[in-house]
């Protein structure tokens, strides 16, 4: 049988202070993508401490805490990379300091998402403490690289079989709601080539980002015309950074490239994706004179993602990353609507992210149903405002345990 609502709330509320104190060391610990070793040592000995049946740290760099040893096999997932803070004479405080004001805690990572890791390793402590069993193995997720490349981590412990759950739990920050989708992201890549000369007689060359101009409008002009899915929200894309090559600031520019970021909606994919922007660079290649053409048509890709974690290990990925929803009748989002009322008191309704977790791989690429419940809310993430409410932390550790109980007995 499950825990009572109130047994499972009491337990989480008495283990809270425990797990905000860890919760505000791990923020104290910077962790940008492919620097997170210090952090997952940190998470690793803390879940040993409360009592996981395993801990160990796959080759790419994750931490895995285990609980259980059935057949049927969940996982939770919280990523521990930050991005940078910018600067720091923004900031109200220090962003690693972790500090807590008026029963909130403010810093770098506290929306996204050190809350839903310190949440995950004291859930862990809880349901070995309630005695929570059935025919189940719990894999208690700390991943890296998030935000660098969302899903690369995921589509690693997949694809190399690390682990082969059938369903995965985010704890990105949702306000205490149940997620069950975002749309998709992709990058893409435009690169028109030039002729360099002197900038002192730029007719005498062909001008890179002259050649990129008009393509910047009518991709602006794109976000008029993408699909729209009533769950989902519409597509987007824009321009988002613009280089060019020179010989110096006295030239004219002999190449330039113009990165896109595409936001995914469902029946949108990558090929649609690329087919847009092509027919939006050849129809102004083909205003171009012959002089123009004889150069090169502009290019149209998506990038590859090949930097190393922290551990070296460097596991290429095509940066496209698709839209994902899981069902609104689907046995684990009623599941956990379930565990929401038996940890806060009330289902409430299913939701979505309106930016990119690492679902993209658990379902977009991988297709293992996927669900999202966090503390913080989304709007502080990367933010001056980088915060977290410190009850936030305990209803986590609620939920989270609430649910294991739930699927433990295939409710």
């Amino acid at each position: 049988m499950s825990p009572a609502t109130e047994t499972i709330k009491a337990a989480a509320t008495k283990l809270q202070p425990e797990a905000v104190e860890f919760f505000k060391e791990i923020i104290r610990i910077p962790s940008l993508s492919g620097q997170e070793g210090p952090v997952i040592k940190v998470i690793s000995e803390q879940m040993k401490a409360v009592g996981f049946d395993e801990v160990r740290i796959d080759p790419f760099g994750n931490v895995m805490g285990r609980i259980g040893s059935g057949s049927r096999v969940m996982a939770f997932d919280a990523h521990v990379d930050t991005v940078d803070v910018g600067d720091l004479k923004s900031w109200k405080s220090d962003p690693y300091a972790a500090e807590t004001r008026d029963g909130v805690i403010y810093g770098r990572g506290a929306s996204d998402q050190k809350g839903g890791m310190a949440a995950l390793v004291y859930a862990g402590a809880l349901i070995k403490q309630l005695a929570i069993e059935g025919d189940m193995t719990v894999w208690m997720v700390g991943s890296v690289c998030e935000e660098d490349c969302d899903g690369l981590c995921w589509h690693y412990i997949l694809k190399e079989k690390v682990l082969a759950p059938e369903l995965v739990i985010l704890t990105e920050p949702t306000n205490l709601n149940l997620y069950r989708g975002q749309r998709g992201r992709m990058e893409i890549q435009v690169v028109a080539p030039g002729v360099s000369c002197h900038g002192s007689a730029p007719e005498r060359g062909i001008n890179a980002i002259h050649r990129i101009a008009p393509v910047i409008n009518e991709v602006d002009q794109l976000n008029k015309k993408l699909a729209f899915d009533p769950f989902l929200g519409a597509g987007t894309i824009t321009s988002s950074e613009i280089r060019s090559t020179s010989p110096s600031l006295c030239a004219v520019a002999d190449s330039c490239s113009l990165h896109l970021d595409r936001r995914l909606t469902a029946g949108e994919d990558d090929n649609t994706a690329i087919a847009e922007i092509k027919a939006i660079c050849e129809s102004v290649d083909n205003a171009q004179s012959d002089t123009v053409k004889r150069i090169g048509n502009i290019e149209v890709k998506v990038p590859t993602y090949e930097k190393p974690s922290y551990t070296g290990l460097v596991y290429p990925m095509r940066q496209y990353f698709p839209a994902w929803a899981l069902s609104e009748t689907h046995e684990f989002t009623k599941m956990g609507l379930a565990a929401r009322k038996l940890a806060l008191g009330e289902a409430g309704v299913s939701g979505k992210w309106t930016f990119s977790t690492n679902g993209v791989s658990t379902m977009g690429l991988h297709n293992v149903p996927t669900l999202g419940f966090g503390p913080g809310n989304e709007v502080h993430a990367h933010s001056l405002t980088d915060q977290c409410p410190v009850d936030h932390i305990g209803a986590a550790i609620a939920f989270y345990t609430a649910f294991v109980s739930l699927f433990a007995q295939g409710k």
